[in-house]
């Protein structure tokens, strides 16, 4: 009598699918979240399973040399529990020729592609078969899984939302960009596994690394290595040098699918160009792939500390402009950096939680470009002694800025600002198209005692650590600053500091909206808090800027000589042609206008700037009719030549996870001044829900005009 055979196996891929929050990811391949069961029927030829008579034994394996010392090897028996495996298989349900079973990763099994087999052991003999092949990740609906996130919202804002926004400008102009995550779209997941196959880690020690693939703090920094390409074939070259004529424009990104796409096509060549959103977004769509909740964040004014003291220094000409740092300590515009959701049993309790990760390459951490996980309530605290690169993630918050004078030579210190660095820190909020201001979770109160405490007390444990003599820091809070950023909070008088203090204020303020093509228009108020008169003298100067803080020629000064009365306020009007800042202009937009003003026959002085970002008007897209799976739907995008001459060589681009296959790219060719433009394009969603598109005009002229529009895509009957 022949023993039981197995005919053929039902793997329910959909039902498994849906009850695991994948099915966007597919229907047809099973892909299963450990900690979680999922079920499976075999189907068999000749009888039906004999409990007592018949020991079916599963095996599971994982990489390239499953063993199960290191847990990527699992053999488990439907008739024991409680065995050696933390694999279970229960059985659900047999019927006369088949048997549905219940198997469950235990939540700390590495992610990744897994083979699955089944041994039949009966008194005839044994047999195996090959049942086909799984992927499992991640697990935030899991108690028990490190990445467990208990808010089922934030599960959906930070693990199945494919689309979001990630925060550019400056800390007066927060502006969103629109961008299509993807996580779920074709053949993403592929990639992200081979992205952890193409690792360094992997490529020297491939069972290590599978086995280690269970630890979302390793995963992490693996992947965090994987996206730039500075040790590694990783995804994306970095380039800040304005030359893009090889690649892409940083700036004309508005999704991950076709940077990860293009990297997997090319046989795993980096794709070129990222700069830090593209870093921090393409990251952001592997994790939440992988199901580790992942959310971008926006540093504004975020530091960039070479030499590891905390304290960034910033030189100045005595016409007000920056100078290239000579130490490469710059204050970004902004920086974009992601936090993932992740317990840490490596750190003492309470620093679990959200952990920054930064795949930007700045520094090295361990010998790779990779920054993370960084937990941020360790930040918060000052525990700057912690794993992994705190302090780096401290300076790029809460470093000093010290601003010095060059002149004749010499090095004058003009004032250390405690302020400057590490401004509203942004990310998008949970199920909204709003911004959420984080800052809080990453320091204390500008200003307050706490704020100092820690900062000191940060310093202190990197003097420890230091090996080659103290840091050069500050021992004592510093005086109080006689800088003024322009802000929101209008005159910040300042505190005298000492009895011959200047005692006056500058601040800029601009007249008319700073749009592109237009003039720019602005003053610098003066204000004399002294009961004297003030003759000043006060050099402007307006250079352009790239958005990590390096500076460029300057192209605009003027001298201003102000008489000021005892509490006297008077404004100066300045006027910055289009014509003489648009041969100047980076791409990243950024001018930085600068003040520095003086009294006769003193010598203290006094410096403000302000950093304009120049604006476009927005691409508008518009939804003809309503939007339903698998119906023609008509998309209507318009849009201008913000400009008052020609540009050439435009190019629209279209996309939007569910809505397009793929990024749809329109050439346009010239466009008039100022001349508008409207262009239909028609798709067939594909997924329902709430769904949003993306879109990006760029030319000879500007590279990120850009525009968005949320839509529901209805089921349909």
């Amino acid at each position: 009598m022949a023993g039981l055979e197995v005919a053929f196996i039902d793997l329910q891929s959909y039902w498994n699918n849906v009850r695991h929050h994948t099915q966007d990811i597919s229907v047809d391949h099973l892909i299963v979240r450990r900690g979680q069961a999922f079920k499976i029927t075999l189907y068999f030829r000749n009888q039906g399973f004999q409990q007592g008579l018949d020991d079916i034994i599963f095996v599971a394996e994982t990489g390239p040399l499953p063993d199960l010392a290191r847990g990527t090897r699992a053999v488990f028996s439907l008739a024991s529990h409680g065995g050696p495996s933390p694999w279970v298989a229960s059985l659900e349900s047999a019927g006369a020729t088949h048997l549905e079973v219940s198997l469950c990763a235990p939540p700390v099994a590495p992610v990744g592609r897994y083979r699955l087999k089944v041994r039949i052991d009966a008194f005839q003999g044994s047999v195996a078969y090959q049942l086909g092949e799984f992927v499992l990740l991640f697990n935030p609906w899991c108690p028990e899984d490190a990445v467990y996130l208990d808010s089922e919202p934030q599960r959906q804002e930070y693990v199945v939302s494919d689309y979001g926004f990630i925060y550019q400008g400056n800390k007066s102009w927060i502006h969103p960009c629109p961008w299509n995550f993807g996580q779920f779209e074709e053949r993403i997941l592929d990639i992200c596994l081979e992205l952890l196959d193409k690792s360094l880690n992997f490529q020297v020690d491939p069972a290590m690394d599978t086995a280690l693939r269970g630890s979302p703090v390793y995963l992490s920094r693996v992947v965090c290595a994987m996206i730039n390409s500075n040790d590694d074939n990783g995804v994306l070259n970095g380039n800040w040098t304005e030359n893009y004529g090889d690649g892409v424009n940083p700036a004309e990104w508005t999704g991950s699918v076709a940077i990860l796409k293009q990297w997997h096509a090319s046989g795993c060549q980096p794709v070129r160009y990222g700069q830090c959103w593209v870093f921090a977004a393409v990251m952001c769509t592997v994790m939440r792939c992988l199901g580790i909740p992942t959310r971008v964040v926006t540093n504004f004014d975020s530091g960039h500390d070479t030499d590891g003291n905390l304290v960034i220094d910033e030189y100045y000409d005595s016409t007000g402009r920056i100078l290239e740092n000579k130490k490469k300590d710059t204050v970004w515009n902004f920086h974009v950096w992601n936090e993932c959701w992740m317990a840490r049993q490596d750190l003492p309790p309470g620093y679990g939680g959200w952990q920054v990760l930064d795949a930007t390459p700045q520094e090295t951490s361990n010998g790779l470009y990779c920054c993370g996980p960084a937990s941020v309530r360790a930040i918060k605290d000052g525990e700057v002694d912690l794993n992994y690169d705190t302090p780096f993630v401290f300076s790029m918050v809460n470093a000093d800025c010290m601003s010095w004078l060059v002149l004749g030579g010499k090095e004058e210190k003009l004032h250390q600002d405690t302020a400057t660095v590490g401004n509203s820190i942004s990310t998008k909020s949970v199920l909204s198209d709003e911004r959420d201001d984080i800052t809080e979770s990453y320091k204390y109160s500008e200003g307050s005692p706490q704020e100092r405490q820690v900062y000191f007390k940060a310093v202190e444990k990197l003097k420890a650590r230091r090996t080659q003599g103290p840091l050069q820091a500050n021992p004592q809070p510093p005086r109080p600053t006689s800088r003024f950023q322009d802000g929101p909070r209008g005159w910040d008088a300042p505190s005298p500091q000492h009895s011959g203090a200047l005692q006056v204020a500058l601040k800029f303020t601009l007249v008319d909206p700073p749009n592109m093509g237009q003039d720019i228009n602005f003053v610098l108020l003066a204000l004399n808090m002294s009961p004297q008169l003030k003759d000043l003298k006060v050099n402007l100067s307006a250079q352009s800027l790239l958005h990590d803080g390096s500076p460029l020629c300057p192209f605009w000064q003027d001298t201003a000589f102000i008489s000021l009365s005892p509490k006297e306020e008077k404004s100066y009007r300045c006027k910055i042609p289009y014509c003489q800042y648009s041969r100047y202009l980076s791409e990243d937009k950024l001018i930085r206008i600068s003040a520095l003003g003086e009294e006769k026959s003193r010598p203290e002085k006094i410096l403000v700037n302000k950093i304009i970002s120049l604006t476009y008007p927005a691409i508008i897209i518009n939804v003809q009719g309503a939007a339903v799976v698998r119906q023609p739907l008509s998309i209507q995008v318009i849009f201008s030549n913000p400009l008052l001459e020609p540009v050439e060589d435009c190019v629209l681009t279209v996309e939007g996870s569910g809505l397009f296959k793929k990024q749809q790219r329109i050439l346009i060719g010239v466009l008039k001044p100022q001349h508008r433009v409207s262009v239909t394009l028609k798709t067939v969603p594909f997924k329902s829900g709430q769904r949003q598109i993306q879109a990006n005009l760029s030319s000879n002229k500007f590279k990120d005009i850009k525009g968005y529009r949320n839509v529901y895509v209805g089921f349909g009957l």
